[in-house]
């Protein structure tokens, strides 16, 4: 079933990124499908997120003050309430180290910016589990 036919409202996808110019842009582009999308500003407000609803994908900057994406990760990671949250980190860092380092953590996808629509979409549609058409 295509994207356009279904009601994707049902899954939450919360972005995190401390520059108010990348969440606009990503919230556009996958905000189209019709996702329950919601945005943090940096690592603590991402956990108040998480406790006050779950989301079922986070959209991740690694290069944040307060808390940066490494120890979101760690702290989701450790939670065992968490485990079904999907991450996908959305950063400038492109290192092999960091990518790696990224993965081993526990992200489920890593995407360098800035961010190309298509690989974006495509990841969250994988992530979780939906066509989008």
């Amino acid at each position: 079933m295509a994207a356009s036919k279904q009601d994707l409202s049902r899954f939450s996808v919360l972005i995190v990124d401390d520059v108010p110019l990348n969440l606009t842009l990503v919230e556009k582009m996958i905000g189209r499908f019709g996702f329950d999308v919601r945005t943090a500003y940096n690592g603590l407000e991402c956990m108040k997120e998480i406790i006050a609803r779950k989301p079922d994908l986070i959209l991740l900057d690694l290069m944040m003050p307060s808390m940066d994406g490494f120890e979101v990760i760690t702290r989701i990671r450790e939670n065992p309430d968490w485990a079904g949250i999907k991450i996908v980190v959305l950063s400038a860092l492109n290192s092999n180290e960091d990518i790696v380092k990224a993965y081993s953590m526990g992200a489920q996808d890593f995407i360098t910016k800035p961010t190309v629509l298509d690989k974006l979409t495509n990841s969250v549609a994988k992530q979780l589990g939906i066509p989008l058409a």
